[in-house]
């Protein structure tokens, strides 16, 4: 690959990253079209899906998309939906050249855009960045083979694990340049999760706050029984921002009423030895449409999550603080008799954000994505 080609794909990567949480269940792409080294269009895929990057890029371009190379950060779709295929768009416009990182996954497009466009003459290159972009795409990628969204865990704990103290106290274990950089990755999530314990305990609203944004990520809370206050900041915020409440299938009707009445999604899933399946509200979460999900606890959550091997990346922020064995551990029980059993991630970064340090980790990948 030449050195232009993964300039701009590093471009087409970075306009796609913007939309990360705003586009579900689409996946969010960049594209950049150039024509003799110069940038003649660039876009990324708007909030909600649609339009799609290709043609908004194609757009900006005009009559200069002829014989330009076009750099997208997914396989052009192929298929008819809302919009027509973005291949077709391509081949319309003239363009020579595209460059992409790797096909799609979607059965609907899976390498067809690529046939597509060169059926029709035109030189098709991938596995440019192709890494970074299987990461990018990680949600997207699960929900179409797995049928689930991605899930990042994120713990905010004192030097020893602990997320509150003995009587309750967890505000703040973290400084505020730490919570702000969860409030942008909130913003990069198509959806907020936290246990019913968490919700009951802390009063959160879940929101991005202080960053413009006009599409908040949904909020979602995983309570078997629904026995959730109705008089919290969720509850009464539930007409104006998306509020789903994940339960098992033998709630109280009363209650069931009264979080539907006040504007809540309900969401009933299976129960598996006495408690929620998770799997079951991982799928359906996918068939609702959602590719990345930030987990934020509390304990019991993130334990469940693990020990049923859900957790794709972690995200720990660590406090210069010690608060003791009597405190309120991060992760509950697993019973793991042997370290063998532990989850186990690999490290991708580690950095600090004002006192606290970050330190994100990744499920080792057990497969690869098609370059077609």
């Amino acid at each position: 690959m030449s050195t232009s080609d993964t300039r701009f794909m590093a471009l087409a990567l970075s306009l796609g990253r913007r939309g990360l949480g705003q586009t579900w269940p689409n996946p969010s792409v960049g594209c950049v079209i150039v024509k003799n080294g110069r940038i003649v269009g660039r876009a990324t895929t708007a909030p909600g899906g649609r339009p799609h990057a290709e043609p908004q890029a194609l757009a900006q371009a005009g009559a200069a998309a002829k014989g330009a190379t076009a750099y997208v950060s997914l396989e052009p779709c192929a298929h008819h939906g809302a919009t027509p295929p973005c291949a077709e768009a391509l081949i319309a416009a003239g363009v020579a050249r595209v460059v992409a990182p790797l096909a799609d996954s979607d059965p609907r497009v899976a390498g067809q855009g690529f046939d597509r466009l060169r059926a029709a003459g035109v030189a098709v290159i991938t596995g440019v960045l192709a890494e970074a972009a299987a990461a990018d795409h990680a949600g997207f990628f699960l929900r179409t083979e797995q049928g689930r969204p991605k899930v990042t865990l994120k713990l905010a704990a004192s030097f020893d694990g602990r997320i509150a103290t003995a009587t309750g106290e967890s505000q703040w274990i973290t400084g505020p340049v730490a919570r702000r950089a969860v409030h942008a990755m909130r913003a990069s999530h198509d959806a907020v999760m936290i246990g019913g314990g968490t919700a009951r305990a802390d009063d959160p609203s879940l929101t991005v706050r202080e960053m413009g944004m006009e599409r908040q990520p949904v909020r979602i809370v995983v309570s078997r029984r629904l026995d959730l206050p109705m008089m919290s900041r969720l509850a009464r915020s539930a007409r104006d921002i998306p509020l789903w409440v994940i339960h098992g299938p033998d709630v109280d009707p009363a209650l069931h009423e009264a979080w539907q009445g006040i504007g809540a999604q309900l969401v009933a899933c299976e129960l598996r030895g006495g408690q929620l399946d998770l799997r079951s509200v991982l799928q359906a979460l996918g068939d609702a449409g959602l590719t990345r999900v930030f987990c934020e606890g509390g304990g019991g959550l993130a334990a469940s999550l693990l020990a049923a091997d859900l957790v794709d990346e972690l995200v720990g922020f660590t406090a210069g603080m010690v608060i003791g064995a009597e405190g309120l551990p991060a992760i509950g029980a697993l019973g793991l008799a042997r370290l063998i059993e532990a989850p186990r991630f690999e490290l991708v970064e580690s950095r600090p954000f004002g006192p606290d340090i970050l330190h994100r980790w990744r499920r080792v990948s057990t497969g690869s994505h098609s370059n077609a």
